[in-house]
């Protein structure tokens, strides 16, 4: 057992004992009723990270909930500096009576930890502050050899609203020569992975409005435009035949999957009927052709169909042209894709298609999020594989991940690589009744990340 290890197993009791003191803290974010206890939360971690020897602690203001800032410099003064992004809010607990034990109470049971936030994201936010222990007990060092900086948010669970306005406003204290981020999952407990990118997101509200109003369908059926008619016409273009995205420009940009990482997805051990089962019972995949399940869901762009309705919907019949129809669209993007150019490429679509007689406006409510991403030969990765690797003790896979969050914002307002170091799974339950962590995983978390300042220090120099 190395010094790194042996310090982690001898504070094993007091890290998860800090850890519940920190969960039993009902910080969630989208209950103004709650906005006490994020504050709460909040102050509990900058005493925390005082208590662990951090130098500099700060709980930042913004028009919102409060962010916890924290750094520990370097003994050398041309270090490289890390950003380390974590949230210390949570989602909200509903229905309650579902959970099998209090969320804001958390047990152990064996090796798991449950309670609200133990996965998402506390527990991995936690996990930083043993590894950064161990690595000075194991080394003898008063400093870590880079500076090491914290931000985490109080908003990331009611969508980060105010935290690129953050970044702006102080990133004289921000910049970094990376961002690691600890706030993702691993494709198994003994297959662990690294996230390389996460999707981005716009959304549209499409209304067709064809007559001033419904108009009796003996008479003026056929003779006239039917909105509905019209909105089926529109949703079927949206793909081809292959299960390409039929909007000119929407592809503009993509930065295509290199083989290394088709490589890399197709040595996961992916059982794809057992997926199709958790895909709420689906029968069959489907999507755009030449890529695999994994490709379509972590590194290809998508459009879909999330609601249509119109016209007479109730019980009965009822012989009508519409007066109007409706349908919500939301796009999932990928690197190279900006929300911006595919919402304008996605008003033009929409006013080239529409039939000559009907009306067409195109709502979309704000600026998207944007996707990011990590490419798996840059240096910080591969620095952060040997970090893993040598804590789990094998080979370390790559994945993506189909959601969304403000990862995209650091990289862009810092301009700062992204690293996603994180030992949560899929079956957490994170957001879901029961939620809960693997306390071996996050110990490897923390050994993981004691090693990566080293590895850190000398590749992103």
């Amino acid at each position: 057992m190395n010094d790194v290890v042996a310090y982690i197993q001898a504070n094993r009791e007091r890290f998860i004992t800090d850890l519940k003191d920190w969960l039993a803290i009902p910080s969630i974010s989208g209950d103004p009723a709650h906005a006490g206890d994020v504050r709460r939360s909040a102050e509990w971690l900058a005493a925390h990270l005082t208590g662990e020897g951090f130098p500099t602690v700060e709980i930042w203001e913004t028009p919102g909930l409060p962010a916890v800032f924290a750094e520990w410099p370097a003994a050398d003064p041309d270090a490289p500096t890390v950003l380390i992004y974590g949230h210390h809010d949570v989602q909200p607990v509903e229905p309650l009576s579902e959970w099998a034990t209090d969320p804001f109470k958390p047990v152990e049971k064996g090796d798991r930890l449950i309670g609200r936030g133990s996965s998402d994201d506390k527990g991995q936010v936690f996990f930083h502050t043993l590894g950064i222990r161990a690595l000075l007990a194991a080394s003898g060092a008063a400093a870590p050899p880079v500076t090491i900086r914290f931000l985490v948010e109080g908003e990331e669970e009611s969508g980060s609203v105010h935290f690129a306005g953050l970044l702006r406003e102080r990133r004289d204290r921000l910049g970094c020569d990376a961002v690691v981020i600890s706030d993702t999952t691993m494709w198994a407990a003994d297959v662990p992975s690294m996230c390389t990118g996460m999707r981005g997101l716009t959304e549209a509200e499409v209304t067709l409005r064809g007559p001033a109003s419904d108009l009796h369908s003996g008479s003026f059926g056929g003779a006239v435009p039917n909105p509905l008619h019209a909105m089926a016409a529109l949703l079927a273009g949206l793909h081809d035949a292959e299960g390409r995205v039929g909007i000119p420009g929407f592809y503009d940009g993509v930065v295509p999957l290199t083989a290394e990482e088709r490589d890399a997805f197709a040595r996961l051990p992916f059982d794809e009927e057992a997926w199709l089962r958790t895909a709420g019972e689906s029968r069959a995949v489907h999507g755009e052709a030449g890529y695999s399940t994994l490709e379509r869901i972590w590194a290809r762009p998508t459009a879909e169909i999330n609601g249509m309705w119109g016209g007479h919907t109730g019980p009965g019949g009822k012989t009508i042209v519409p007066r109007e129809a409706h349908a919500k669209i939301s796009f999932r993007l990928v690197a190279g894709q900006d929300p911006a150019a595919v919402q304008d490429a996605f008003r033009a679509w929409v006013a080239a298609n529409t039939p000559p007689g009907v009306v067409a406006e195109v709502a979309i409510p704000g600026g998207g999020v944007r996707p990011c991403f990590s490419p798996i030969d840059s240096a910080g990765v591969r620095a952060a594989r040997r970090a893993m690797e040598r804590a789990f003790g094998g080979e370390v896979l790559f994945t993506r991940e189909g959601g969304s969050g403000p990862e995209a914002d650091l990289a862009d307002v810092l301009d700062a690589p992204l690293i996603f170091v994180a030992v949560g799974l899929n079956d957490d339950h994170i957001h879901a009744p029961n939620e809960k962590v693997e306390i071996p995983l996050l110990l490897k978390g923390a050994e993981a990340a004691a090693y990566l300042w080293e590895e850190l220090a000398t590749a992103l120099r």
